[in-house]
């Protein structure tokens, strides 16, 4: 044990890793963690702290050594990994190995798309490291899709999660089966009730909830309807009032994000995107974030990016510095909008939307390709009153200028006509109208 203590300080150097990256050595470390084929159970619990010391000292050798990454391909530690999962399905005592195989998982599969790939289709790794996500909180279900139960071991719930990220990249956007669709709905329950749970502190459940969004980024769309329909049945016309719990709190994850004002790209993005597809493909959806992010407009004296509510700070990251921060900004607004260009001006003015509508080359107006339902938006009476004033590159209701020729005398504007029309002598004598009609037949 206190070999391992040493070896797991002294393998955060790079420069020392050499002597220990031999086959036969790292051999030796997957026989002290339990990663050997021939090792069929755990042993007793007094093992443990060793075979929790030991993975430690293999994440941070895999980490640091590019030839330890090679020989974890060659000695297959991807599988060893998986059994040793299953080996810990029951009891809270065997946490610990848990938290590190899992992160050492996580390593190999961040590290090499062949490990990846190997866990996805030959070691069923979705179903096992959903299993194993499903052990750690000790779910228990009150209904199809539908998980009751705390959130104790916060980290090794994170280094569950970040796993599954990677093997569950590229899943959302491909024709799934139905058993593969029972599967994902599956996690996508276990998600849901980690969102609506928290962790051991402010900073753990920003975490948490981190991880569990940017892992529901992966899941297919067409399977999140669990996160408004727990239960497994499907709305009717009877059942109509979906539970958006989640979606309020993925919402308000994404403000906090919006906020914070730094590192968009990482930590705004995955928030919004899986936003905009949810509203994309379910209308419950995007009816319930329509109605938070862009209600009714009421009050249109200030410019759509001024102000404090989600609005206003969403249409001011449509002009962000960041091109893929703005994009999906503007698209996730768009959706919203039913990608027709006239609604979205309504709320972000033509000088923001600008960017996406000559993206979308919908500078003239129009709408997206993708078809929504016909339900039409009510104008309240405050905008509809405001609307002839409504500065259509700006977005905001704007004072009428007054007319000049008001506060003139009758002498006043007849001298303003005789200057006009001296305007016109000199530019018909000097050949300028002339020029102008040439110019136009020609063009």
């Amino acid at each position: 044990m206190a070999c391992l203590e040493a070896l797991r300080i002294l393998s955060r150097d790079k420069k020392v890793l050499a002597p220990v990256t031999t086959r036969e050595n790292m051999e030796i470390l997957m026989k002290k963690a339990k990663l050997d084929p021939e090792v069929k159970t755990l042993g007793d619990a007094a093992d443990f702290p060793v075979v929790v010391e030991a993975l430690k000292c293999l994440c941070n050798i895999v980490f640091n050594s590019p030839i330890a990454q090679k020989l974890s391909l060659d000695l297959n530690f991807a599988a060893g990994l998986c059994r040793l999962l299953e080996k810990c399905m029951d009891g809270r005592a065997v946490n610990d190995i848990r938290c590190f195989d899992l992160r050492l998982l996580f390593l190999l599969t961040l590290l090499h798309t062949q490990i990846r790939a190997q866990l996805k289709q030959e070691l069923q790794g979705l179903p096992l490291l959903t299993k194993t996500l499903e052990s750690i909180l000790s779910v228990q279900w009150a209904g199809k899709y539908q998980a009751v139960t705390e959130v104790q071991e916060t980290d090794c719930t994170i280094e569950a999660l970040k796993a599954l990220f990677n093997v569950t990249l590229d899943s959302w956007n491909v024709h799934i089966a139905q058993s593969d669709a029972h599967q994902f709905r599956h996690l996508a329950a276990i998600l849901r009730h980690i969102l609506l749970s928290r962790g051991p502190s402010e900073d753990k459940t920003e975490e948490l909830h981190s991880n569990t969004i940017n892992l529901l980024s992966n899941v297919p769309v067409s399977c999140l309807d669990v996160l408004i329909c727990p239960s497994g049945k499907e709305m009717s016309a009877n059942n109509n009032e979906p539970d958006m719990e989640a979606i309020q709190l993925i919402l308000d994850f994404m403000e906090k994000r919006i906020d914070k004002g730094c590192s968009y790209r990482e930590g705004l993005t995955p928030v919004l995107s899986l936003l905009t597809e949810c509203s994309r493909t379910h209308r419950p959806i995007r009816k319930y974030i329509k109605a938070e992010v862009l209600p009714p407009l009421r009050d249109v004296s200030n410019r759509p990016e001024v102000g404090t509510t989600v609005r206003n700070k969403l249409v001011r990251l449509m002009t962000h510095v960041d091109l893929g921060v703005k994009q999906i900004a503007a698209e996730f607004l768009f959706v919203l909008c039913k990608e027709r260009v006239d609604n979205l001006l309504k709320y972000t003015g033509y000088g923001n939307a600008a960017g996406l509508l000559a993206a979308r080359g919908l500078l003239a107006g129009g709408r997206g390709e993708r078809w929504y339902s016909d339900d039409e938006d009510t104008d309240t009476e405050e905008y509809i009153k405001a609307k002839p004033n409504i500065n259509l590159i700006t977005g905001h209701a704007e004072e009428p200028l007054p007319n000049p020729m008001d506060e003139m005398t009758e002498e006043q504007k007849e001298y303003e006509a005789m200057k006009l029309v001296n305007m016109f002598d000199k530019l018909s004598r000097y050949g300028g109208h002339i020029e102008l009609v040439s110019y136009y037949q020609s063009s």
